[in-house]
Parts: C-alpha cells; structure tokens; sequence
C-alpha cells in the first residue's frame, strides 16, 4: 500500500442556508488493518447528489442524519486494492454506499460489482447508476407516459432530468425541458433532441413560458426544482396529468418554511395523480433497468453530462455548486487516479 493516510471530508457543523466551506473539514486518519473478510477499497469517484443536504439537518428521515465531526458518506466508485478473502477480487471495480475518504475497509455489505464495460465506470454513478434508475423509474411507472403526450421536466439538464427527457422522447412524447443557462439549452435540443427548452434564469414569467412550450397543455411534470415551478407546471396540467416528485432543489437551503404552491387546488379541479418516491425502494427494477440503458449507450441513443472535480479536498466546493448551478449533468468528486 503507497500510503497509511486517509483523508476524509467531515462534516464539522450543521449549514443554515446554503453550506459553507467552513461547515465541512478534511481530516487525514490512519488506515486500519484488514481484517479476515474484509477488503480495502481505494475510492475512485464519489457521488454528489442533492439529497446529501437534507441529511445535515438532525431531523429523521427515510435516512439517519449525518454525524458531527465525522464523515460523510454517498455513492463511490472504487477499486478493490486488498483483501483477506473478501467477497470481491483484488482489482474488482465496486459501487456502494461509502464514506467520503479516499480508502474505505470493508466486508462487501451494500457493495456491488460494475462491468467497466458498460460504460465508463464514474457512469456508474450517474446515467447507469441512481439517477438514472430514479428517472428510469419515476417517469415510466409513476408517470406512464403515452405516446404523443406533453412532458415537461424541470432541471432538465441535470442528472435525473436529461435521461427523463430522452426516455420521453424514446416514447414518442412531447418533451420540454427548463434549465438555467442557454448552454444547458442548446445541449438539451440540439444532443438530447427534445423538442423545446428555455434558460429560466432569463424568463419574465415563468408561468408564461411553460405555457408557450406547452400549448396543449402538460400530462407529465418530472418534478425536481418545487417552487414557482410546480405552480407554473399545476396551472397547465391536463385533466388526469400524473406529477412525479424526485426532488425540490430550489427549497433545500431555505431557512424558514416556504408557502406551498398557491394554486394546489388545481390538483382537485384536474383530477392529478401526485406521487413521491425514493429510489432505493426499487432496486428490484435494477435487471431491468440495467438492460434497457446498456442497449441505448451501446447504440449511442442516449446522451449525458458529467462535472467532474478533482481532488477530495475540493468536495464541498463541489456540494455548494450543486446548488447554485455549477453542474451541468452529473456532479462527481474524482479522489484518485482512474486506471480506465
């Protein structure tokens, strides 16, 4: 082994607002011995997801708090670089739930093993990883979308949302998309190939644009912003319309409770379908899933972006730019060299 420290990021104090810089620390520790069982895992990437901020706020959840003064933890790439008769082969390239370090030990629990083969293993943690699943997921068994309906998505340049859009088109659907730059835009038309999208950062009235994109009205919103959004998206929905919540990102560091959309009563009047959903209770889908997506990235039809930043010292800055719109596709943390 080329080194016997770890540097982890831990979290040092709960953010009001957005984090801080100062609310995270990186702390080097010793690495512990294998044990019998057990492997080391050099991490590779790690995962930069949304969800990571309700986690920070000592409240319950569907998933425990962080802890202060210790790590945080999220999906990672790694590759296994010791083993005492692990469940994985020296070698081995793994994806699970691990503490944000460069090394983690452990006995194989929750880890899974990736084919590098299927697409380039950081993917793993994006188009053929959990956002995918949770776009694959939320949009054909919640939103069942037919062919020739309208489906608007919102942050329809991230993660979740630019496979959203494609598996909608991949339907034969009518697909809109907002993001917040008009780079984002040109790629969600011009690569993606949906049929409109618009820079709401630059919109007078967002209600107004959603209606201009959407002049037959929305079956489908992919919820991931909340906010104005949903209120522009519930004043066009369609009788019968089905509204998938993922996420609401433009709520996440708000530090008093915000108003509820004013016009909820559409959702009466309308007759709509609102439904949540955690992805992690459908990892039964994951054989299906992994199917279908592997035969669209080997016939090149679906498309996708990464942030990648480097250094496990700049992951806050990484988890602060989520929320502020650094990303463009998914956010990942490169911690150590990528033998791909």
């Amino acid at each position: 082994m080329d080194k016997m420290v770890n540097r982890e990021i831990h979290l040092k104090s709960r953010p009001v607002g957005l984090p801080r810089e100062s609310d995270f620390e990186l702390v080097e520790v010793p690495i512990p011995e294998i044990g019998e069982r057990q492997m080391l895992i050099r991490n590779i990437y790690m995962s930069v997801d949304p969800y990571l901020r309700g986690r920070m706020v000592d409240r319950k959840s569907y998933v425990p708090p962080f802890q202060l003064n210790m790590p945080l933890e999220g999906g990672c790439v790694g590759q296994v670089v010791g083993s005492k008769e692990g469940k994985f082969k020296i070698g081995d390239f793994v994806l699970g739930m691990q503490t944000w370090g460069e090394y983690n030990i452990s006995y194989g629990t929750g880890l899974s093993k990736i084919d590098p083969g299927l697409a380039p293993i950081q993917s793993h943690l994006g188009i053929a990883g959990m956002p995918g699943l949770t776009a694959y997921f939320g949009l054909l068994e919640i939103g069942k979308p037919k062919k020739e309906e309208t489906v608007f998505v919102s942050a329809a340049s991230g993660a979740v949302g630019s496979v959203v859009c494609q598996i909608a088109k991949f339907k034969g659907c009518h697909v809109v998309g907002s993001a917040g730059s008009d780079e984002k835009v040109s790629w969600l038309i011009e690569e993606a190939g949906i049929d409109a999208a618009f820079n709401y950062k630059t919109v007078d009235d967002l209600a107004a644009e959603v209606r201009k994109h959407c002049p037959k009205g929305i079956d489908i919103y992919f919820e991931n912003v909340g906010g104005k959004h949903l209120e522009a998206a519930l004043a066009r929905m369609n009788t019968y319309g089905r509204i998938v919540l993922c996420g609401m990102i433009s709520i996440y560091n708000a530090t008093k409770p915000q108003p509820g959309p004013y016009n909820l009563f559409y959702a009466i009047s309308k007759q709509l379908t609102i439904q949540g959903f955690i992805v992690t209770d459908h990892f039964d889908m994951l054989p299906q899933f992994y199917s279908e997506i592997g035969a669209w990235i080997s016939a090149g039809r679906i498309k996708w972006k990464e942030t990648i930043v480097k250094g496990i010292e700049n992951a806050p800055g990484a988890l602060i730019g989520l929320f502020t719109g650094d990303n463009f596709g998914k956010m990942l943390v490169q911690v150590g060299p990528d033998p791909g």
